[in-house]
């Protein structure tokens, strides 16, 4: 199955677009969304369009206001499915330092960190009180450590030390994260009981790819697409990647792999001997569940935002035949992001494509692949036993 075949619309736009890049990208890009032409982009309009999700009074995982956030990690982060406005503030705090960095605006980043070491401060009991009784001293521990680690990202923005600051940052960010992981309970829905047939990754999992380039690793987002992650981790998990070589267009900037040798275009099976065909799955900020079988644009939610979107470099999307949105099977992209090309928060495949994923290390490792690079491997080094397998559902 070729890539034009299966990445159709959305991406053919892309390229025309990317002609026009010395006559004003930007300009181009805006104008087509204030015209609406995100409508129009997608294949033909589905006969059958299933309700919208009704919007959840406590929003469990969103994003912030704001610029669009272009970093993996802060968006697995933010898509944890945690209600907790403490955690939630000192998260922003930090995040909100890489943007004042990038301008070497050192007093912003100063007055992020008093504002984070208010939070530890005075949210520590709150924060405590989210975590179940038996992750409660692991959380306090955190906490501690957080606390001790913000003087130092002060210190370095003092001396006016950008790597030091970056380093510092990330480090906290870190464990900010494992924090929110403890806040997590139980799985937060029920997928619909019509794809109780499918692999379902009930939480998060760790894929690291080795290439003949070099090492990518990407987490594997349940959470937020547990039918399309599952269906991919169970796949890794048989060595269905193994070997596979990429399929490249510059023009497209995705880098995709995923179509096995012989006839087949997608993974049969072999416990029912038919194509294993995965229905378009996305999440959207403020519902309490996925969307499935149709694009956000057929449901008329084209404007609204997918918890997981394509406004990072190494996001990992479900391919598809460009006029079926449930024909994916096991081809999949990386989507190498431009912000020329796709402006972040209003891109032309949100809510078209299905994302399960972020590389969290390796960019410069996806830059460098082509069409004569394969991976060597992939395996499921962490979470492989949150992926449920149909007979366990």
């Amino acid at each position: 199955m070729t890539l034009l075949k299966l990445l159709a619309d959305p991406l053919i736009i892309l390229r025309s677009f990317n002609r026009w890049r010395r006559l004003g990208m930007s300009l181009l890009v805006a104008i087509a969304v204030t015209l609406g032409l995100v409508g129009p982009l997608a294949g033909p309009m589905e006969s059958a369009i299933a309700a919208p999700l009704p919007i959840a009074s406590s929003t469990v995982a969103y994003l912030p206001p704001g610029n669009a956030i272009t970093d993996g990690r802060a968006l697995l982060r933010y898509a944890l499915p945690i209600d907790n406005d403490e955690v939630r503030k000192l998260q922003s705090d930090l995040e909100e330092i890489a943007e004042s960095l990038r301008g070497k605006r050192w007093s912003p980043i100063k007055r992020n960190v008093t504002k984070a070491e208010r939070v530890v401060s005075r949210g520590r009991d709150k924060m405590l009180a989210a975590v179940s009784d038996d992750r409660r001293a692991a959380a306090a521990e955190l906490l501690d450590q957080i606390e001790q680690g913000l003087p130092a990202v002060r210190e370095a923005a003092e001396q006016r030390d950008k790597e030091a600051v970056w380093i510092n940052r990330r480090a906290l960010l870190a464990q900010v994260g494992q924090l929110e992981e403890l806040m997590l309970g139980d799985f937060p829905y029920e997928v619909p009981e019509e794809y109780a047939d499918l692999p379902q990754l009930k939480g998060r999992a760790t894929v690291v790819f080795e290439t003949t380039r070099g090492p990518v690793t990407s987490i594997i987002d349940g959470y937020s697409a547990p039918v399309t992650a599952g269906n991919f981790v169970d796949l890794v998990n048989r060595g269905f990647y193994d070997g596979l070589g990429f399929i490249r267009a510059e023009d497209f900037y995705v880098l995709q792999t995923g179509d096995p040798p012989g006839p087949e275009e997608g993974f049969i099976d072999p416990a029912t001997g038919e194509y294993r065909a995965i229905p378009l799955e996305i999440l959207v900020k403020g519902d309490e569940k996925p969307t499935y079988g149709n694009t956000l644009e057929a449901l008329g939610r084209y404007l609204e935002d997918p918890v997981l979107p394509f406004s990072a470099y190494g996001a990992l999307a479900m391919a598809r035949p460009g006029n079926d949105p449930n024909g994916g099977s096991s081809q999949f992209f990386f989507f190498l992001f431009e912000p020329e090309l796709t402006p972040a928060g209003r891109n032309l495949l949100d809510g078209r494509y299905a994302i399960f994923g972020y590389a969290v290390d390796g960019d410069e490792v996806l830059r460098k692949m082509n069409q004569d690079d394969q991976i060597i491997s992939a395996k499921v080094v962490e979470g492989l036993e949150n992926l449920v397998q149909p007979s366990q559902s």
